[in-house]
């Protein structure tokens, strides 16, 4: 049976709806940066390259501050993946995604007061937010210090394998991003969980399957 239950805090609605400025920012910019002809761009060259920076810079922090929070609160938790069975639940979850949701089966892991994030969400925020972010933040300063990078790495220019990691792990978090607003739409209704991430409230099951 679900309920409602008071499921986000305000620090983590806060950071989370910054998140997607910043990165939706970026995305915007990246694209007149990088795609968008200069002569109709998205937008215009300099605020482009101005505005980039700055999101870069600012998502920077809060990923610091993700990062330091998952190591020292209970937060953290929720990001843990046990090797255990992982195999098995990963396809139990995508077994479901692939036809038990047009079945009308239910959730083989459902939201709870213990656990956030199925198997496959777990999986993908991992790569995301421990491994894409890290890199596209890496690279971005890399880019914004070209005199920090390496000139050469195996014959070929420094700046540009890191142009390069840059775009690519840009492109990644860009598919996440729409996959992730796409999996949103799963919920106990269609516009549930956006509306959680405003008020905090957000239907959790009161007994399921506690399995990590």
């Amino acid at each position: 049976m679900a309920k409602l239950s008071y499921h986000y805090p305000l620090v983590i609605r806060i950071w989370h709806i910054l998140n997607a400025v910043l990165i939706l920012a970026l995305i915007a910019t990246g694209f007149s940066i990088y795609y968008v002809d200069p002569g109709r761009p998205l937008i215009e060259f300099s605020w482009a390259i101005k505005i980039h920076n700055i999101s870069g810079v600012t998502l920077s922090f809060s990923y610091l501050i993700f990062f330091f929070a998952n190591m020292f609160t209970e937060n953290g938790k929720f990001y843990r993946m046990p090797f255990k069975g992982v195999g098995k639940r990963l396809m139990k979850q995508g077994t479901y995604y692939l036809f038990g949701m047009f079945r009308g089966d239910p959730k083989p892991y459902p939201i709870t007061e213990e656990r956030k994030f199925n198997p496959l969400q777990k999986l993908f925020y991992v790569l995301v937010m421990y491994i894409g972010v890290p890199l596209v933040i890496i690279s971005g300063y890399g880019l914004l210090f070209p005199e920090s990078v390496i000139k050469a790495l195996f014959g070929v220019s420094g700046i540009l394998i890191t142009a390069f990691l840059h775009v690519v792990m840009g492109f990644f978090i860009t598919l996440f991003l729409f996959i992730h607003i796409y999996v949103s739409t799963i919920g106990h209704t269609r516009t549930s969980n956006f509306k959680a991430i405003v008020t905090g409230y957000g239907w959790v099951e009161e007994t399921g399957e506690e399995t990590k």
